[in-house]
This record gives C-alpha cells, sequence and structure tokens, in this order.
C-alpha cells in the first residue's frame, strides 16, 4: 500500500528554518503531484504547496510564497519543504500528500488528495 512518511520538524524560533522530507513507496512516485498541508490548532487544514510530477509547476500558499520551496527528487521518492523565515502563525502539524491520478495537473484541495502521511510537528516561537 502506499506510505508517506514525513520527517525534520521540530521547534525552531521565528527567523529560522527547518527543512521537510517525505519519503513515498507503494507508488510510482514519479507520475503523481506532491502537495504539502498543514493544520494548526483549532483551525482547517490548509494547502501550503504542491509541485508538479515533472517538477514543471509549483504552486504555493500566498501566506508562504518567498518563504518556503516545495521540490522533489523522483530518484529518491522523496518530496521537500524548504521553509525559511519562519513565524509564529506556521505553528501547525505539516502533512505530505500524494495526488493518486498519475500525471494531473497539481490541485490545491485537500479532497483531491488520495494518500496522506501522518503528519510532523512544526513549532515557531517568538
Amino acid at each position: 500500500q502506499v506510505q508517506l512518511v514525513e520527517s525534520g520538524g521540530g521547534s525552531v524560533q521565528a527567523g529560522g528554518s527547518l527543512r521537510l522530507s517525505c519519503a513515498a513507496s507503494g507508488l510510482t512516485f514519479s507520475r503523481h503531484a506532491m502537495g504539502w498541508f498543514r493544520q494548526a490548532p483549532g483551525k482547517e487544514r490548509e494547502f501550503v504547496a504542491v509541485i508538479s510530477w515533472d517538477i514543471a509547476r509549483k504552486e504555493y500558499a500566498d501566506s508562504v510564497q518567498g518563504r518556503f520551496t516545495i521540490s522533489r527528487d523522483n530518484t529518491k521518492n522523496t518530496v521537500y519543504l524548504q521553509m525559511n523565515s519562519l513565524k509564529p502563525e506556521d505553528t501547525a502539524v505539516y502533512s505530505c500528500a500524494a495526488d493518486g491520478n498519475p500525471y494531473r495537473i497539481p490541485r490545491i484541495r485537500s479532497y483531491d488528495y488520495d494518500y496522506w502521511g501522518q503528519g510532523t510537528q512544526v513549532t515557531v516561537s517568538s
């Protein structure tokens, strides 16, 4: 079955950086768009970033544009989220997700994703 395993979360002070990783197995990784989402306590899950299967397209939430960078290594079946200039409002559980439809244009709605990781906590203190 499909498994997505995130790592790299932790606690950091405002202005700091973290790099999240998500290792995928059980699917032909290079054919699928991959997304990052986050959920803060008491809030709904929100879109963060997405990358197309061929790396040609990337989209970001306005709140992270210019600070976060999504990338992927199809030889390692891994997607990354580099997070710079972190703010306290970035505190959340970050989850990666795989679109189960191969070669589809990247989507930003969580319901378009079929597979999810367990999430990794990111805490940013002021």
